[in-house]
């Protein structure tokens, strides 16, 4: 096995050992036409991998305490989020029902 193919395997064991393929917190994408108004968040995640507890978990933790996270939206532009993780989900804030 030549040291590149070996430095490729050992990198890529590393990865997915130390939970580098989790979703993670984003830039929110901009309001788009028709979507509800309020405090955005967004969370980077791996459509093979992460599930939408996994997402909406992240996004809960993210929005203010008595709010609600909503999903609006979804991209795949990588200018926010890497390779391993390409796909984005932006959440809106909402007042939580009493």
């Amino acid at each position: 096995m030549s040291r590149a193919a070996l430095g490729l395997l050992l990198l890529t064991a590393s990865l997915c050992g130390c939970g580098a393929l989790d979703p993670y917190p984003t830039v929110p994408r901009a309001t788009q036409p028709g979507q509800p108004a309020g405090a955005r968040v967004a969370v980077c995640y791996n459509t093979m991998k992460s599930t939408l507890a996994q997402l909406q978990s992240e996004a809960q933790h993210e929005c203010a305490a008595n709010t609600v996270a909503e999903p609006v939206d979804t991209d795949w532009s990588m200018q926010n989020c890497p390779l391993l993780l390409p796909a984005r989900a932006t959440f809106v804030c909402t007042a939580a029902p009493k």
